[in-house]
């Protein structure tokens, strides 16, 4: 590189590195944006001229670096505008001065157009156009760039170019799941996000509206508050998107959870007893984000009458409400003022006309505004609380009253418990959303089992729901269930007294408060039960059904759970857990009808349903005698009879097999393989069998261990993957060849691979724990793990198993997104001493640690 190079790159990065030593000490976004412009500006101005570019020429700024703002690591996009089509001679110096420009260090995105081309590029592509109308001339003719300009005005098309927009903008929200509530924004280009704001802007400038949020405010678009407010949130997102460039040292518009620990202690928030510093700060994100959703409507909507006039006949539905062109809007100005109630009122009419599309633009601001009129006395009023109630019970449109209400920031200020667990975070790496999405997630799938066209999702939960007296009292429950998240303590115990204190002041009965609170406190029990316990017992189904008491509570504990975990995350459902909860829900109703729990009366029934299930299928009468006589009642109870009869049809003239049989279906649940070894019995099998699903990267989900009277083991495995769905015959065929010939080799175990963790597990490590600890008849032993999830971990600790001497009856495999619970029901002489069962429990801690 020339000496005249190396000084053009050398000051260019020492003004930068100047103007953001300036920012660090001054933190001023804004100034930083504008003086790296600025240097940018200059360096490219003696580049012009030192290649002594032809006067007609001229070099023009657009997009962000147009808007006169350039982030630390963002693209500096330029257009060379000519008058006629270059000679070589031109053409070799521009491409030698787009060569420099990459050389000294600057992100360059460039065009070498005609105004000619500028507008046929322009009408061709909405993102060329929309880079052109920020356009700014650096240096050049300033003759050429103002023919563009005056043409390029000619051109537009201010309605064309309005609905282009706003096509892109839901497009964009689609992609970024239609929320700013997302655990990993995009400051840029999430929704409520500062591309948001960019697009308000875009569309005011085509119309000729404004270029700024005082020039809309003046215009009547929106009020000075509004404009400050948006103002202040774009200033916020700035400063944030500013502190993750420099952070990564490179373009990065993405709060991951890697960065967002450092970024929130560059803006000084600390970590307290009940919240980490990152929670702060992007609590203080989704508030900003989910204002700039708000005013972005009521902007969007007010542009949008003046550019498309239409006939605003009013047509009365309510006494305080119009129809307007489909939308509601308030019959006065001071509707809210005047009568306050009119505030939850406006929500109930708009659940009560399903042919409504929204709100009006001046509902929607009149409502914004009306918000603070909601202090203790509105939620004392009698009329104000039996109003929430009827929205609650409206036949059709709760969840979008619930989200329209929230997203208003109207249900944070009538339920002021709600409003601080809005935006907050939940870092138990399963949760997918926010703490108050979560919530309303919860409300709209209970919401769906009321619904006929989605009946077919979970019929046995519609059936239920459809069936379930005063269904309205599951969603008050739902409301309340993790509405004391991040106070501290037991968020079940607090949720019981902020529901009670609801049910008391909206003058619910005793039965209903009653079912809320046992609702709000047990929310959790039935997935624990479900998921964490032998549901073969007779003992465990007892204790659950004295704890539920009823069918009422037990139906309504049962659809709120489903619901619950529905609602986390779309990994952490699955039709094994689905299956787990019908099946505890449907023993419990039994004991609830008055039958005990009875060994030998569920031996006899599985037993009669396996033997209906193998004539069926043509096996001989007593064909299953000899391999029956292998099993104990544990079997028999542990399975299903429908798993009886398959396993029995598959073996029975294979008891007493010289060579292991691994035979395998799709699970009759609707998910998975299910996949059966019987093989003599070996020390290290199930590690065997671990280590071979882990090497083909299948999901355990359940594990059923049993050892036959005759030695042979007989283990059943649900397996997960992907790729089952469209290739589950070859998989099968696979599995059953590759494995029986592991089994058959017995070649020496492989070391575990400490896998590596997701980036999610990384910057929220769970603390891995073991507890172990006899059952209540002090026959085996419960072993429950919580670690964070990788490949390779159930491999792992099946070698310490074997390693002890361990034998497996049963293991539970809970992955809850990224974080396991699994439990296993086992037993052996090394948990007898003292010693050894800590040495144990210690390796076994050291294998769950990465």
């Amino acid at each position: 590189m020339s000496t005249p190079m190396l000084a053009f790159k050398d000051k260019l990065k020492s003004a930068q590195a100047e103007v953001i030593q300036r920012f660090k000490e001054q933190e001023k976004a804004e100034q930083l944006l504008q003086d790296l412009c600025k240097n940018v500006d200059q360096t490219l101005t003696e580049i012009w001229r030192h290649f002594a570019l032809p006067k007609e020429c001229s070099l023009i700024a657009v997009g962000g670096y147009g808007r006169g703002e350039l982030f630390p690591y963002s693209d500096v996009d330029v257009l060379i505008l000519l008058q006629t089509q270059p000679d070589s001679a031109l053409k070799e110096k521009l491409e030698n001065l787009v060569q420099l420009l990459w050389d000294i260090g600057l992100d360059i995105g460039h065009s070498i157009r005609t105004v000619e081309e500028c507008l046929q590029e322009s009408a061709a592509d909405i993102t060329v156009q929309t880079s052109l109308l920020e356009a700014r001339l650096v240096t050049g003719s300033r003759k050429l760039f103002r023919a563009l300009q005056q043409d390029y005005l000619a051109a537009m098309q201010p309605q064309k170019f309005f609905q282009a927009k706003l096509l892109e903008l839901q497009q964009r929200h689609v992609k970024y799941e239609d929320t700013p509530y997302s655990l990993e924004p995009n400051c840029k280009e999430s929704p409520g996000g500062l591309r948001d704001l960019q697009v308000i802007l875009w569309v005011a400038k085509a119309a000729n509206l404004g270029n700024s949020w005082h020039e809309l405010a003046k215009r009547g678009l929106i009020t000075d508050t509004e404009a400050r407010q948006l103002k202040r949130n774009e200033r916020a997102f700035k400063d944030i998107r500013i502190r993750l460039h420099l952070h990564a040292k490179r373009r990065e518009d993405r709060l991951i959870f890697d960065i967002q620990a450092p970024i929130a202690e560059s803006f000084g928030f600390k970590t307290t007893e009940s919240r980490r510093a990152s929670e702060y700060l992007m609590q203080r994100y989704y508030w900003a984000a989910k204002a700039v959703t708000q005013l972005n409507q009521i902007l969007l909507q007010n542009i949008e009458a003046v550019l498309f006039p239409q006939d605003s006949t009013a047509r009365p539905i309510h006494a305080r409400f119009n129809e307007v062109n489909g939308f509601i809007d308030i019959a006065e100005d001071d509707t809210f003022e005047s009568h306050p109630s009119a505030v939850l009122e406006v929500f109930l009419v708009l659940a009560q006309h399903s042919e409504l599309k929204g709100m009006t633009a001046r509902t929607l601001r009149a409502l914004w505004h009306a918000r603070l009129l909601m202090d203790a006395e509105f939620r004392h009023n009698i009329f104000n609380r039996a109003l929430f109630l009827q929205i609650l019970q409206s036949p059709r449109g709760i969840t979008h009253a619930l989200r329209r209400m929230n997203q208003m920031s109207i249900l944070g200020r009538y339920l002021p418990n709600f409003r601080r667990i809005i935006g907050q975070m939940q870092h138990d790496l399963f949760h997918a959303y926010t703490v108050d999405q979560h919530i309303l997630m919860v409300v709209r799938n209970l919401r769906r089992f009321t619904m006929p066209e989605h009946a077919h999702e979970y019929p046995f939960c519609s059936q239920l729901m459809a069936n379930f007296n005063e269904p309205w009292v599951l969603y008050i429950a739902a409301l309340f269930h993790d509405i004391a998240k991040g106070r501290g303590g037991d968020h079940s115990v607090l949720g019981m007294a902020d529901a009670k204190k609801f049910c008391y002041d909206h003058g619910l009965t005793r039965a209903n408060t009653e079912l809320v609170v046992f609702l709000v406190q047990n929310h959790l029990t039935m997935s624990q039960v479900a998921q964490k316990q032998d549901l073969s017992d007779p003992d465990v189904v007892q204790h659950f059904a004295s704890l539920v008491k009823d069918e009422r509570h037990l139906t309504a504990l049962y659809l709120l759970t489903v619901c619950d975990i529905r609602g986390t995350s779309p990994k952490v459902w699955n039709a094994w857990k689905g299956k787990l909860l019908e099946d505890l829900y449907k023993m419990t109703l039994r004991v609830l009808g008055g039958e005990m729990p009875s060994k030998d009366r569920e031996l006899k029934n599985r037993q009669e349903d396996a033997l209906k299930a193998l004539r069926l299928a043509g096996i001989a009468p007593n064909a299953h005698e000899e391999f029956w006589k292998q099993l104990d009642v544990a079997y028999f109870l542990r399975h299903d009879a429908s798993d009886i009869a398959w396993q029995t049809r598959v073996l029975h003239d294979k008891t007493h097999a010289s060579h292991p049989v691994v035979k395998c279906r799709l699970s009759p649940i609707g998910e998975g393989l299910q996949v059966t070894v019987y093989v003599k019995d070996q020390a290290d099998l199930f590690a065997r069998i671990c280590n071979y699903f882990d090497g083909k990267n299948f999901g355990i989900l359940d594990a059923k261990i049993h050892t036959c009277s005759n030695g042979y083991a007989l283990d059943t495995f649900l397996v997960i993957e992907p790729s089952f769905a469209n290739q589950y015959r070859d998989i099968i065929n696979l599995i059953e060849h590759e494995l029986s010939e592991i089994l058959t080799l017995q070649t020496p175990l492989s070391a575990p691979n400490r896998g590596r963790l997701s980036r999610m597990s990384r910057s929220f490590p769970i603390t891995p724990s073991v507890d172990l600890r006899p059952d209540d008849k002090g026959q085996y032993y419960l072993l429950s793990i919580s670690a964070n999830d990788r490949n390779g971990l159930l491999y792992a600790i099946a070698n310490v198993l074997t390693k002890y001497k361990i034998n497996l009856h049963t293991a539970k495999i809970m992955t809850l997104g990224e974080r396991v619970e699994d439990v296993f029901i086992v037993d052996g002489a090394a948990l007898q001493g003292a010693k050894t069962q800590i040495q144990f429990e210690a390796e076994l801690l050291d294998a769950l640690r990465i």
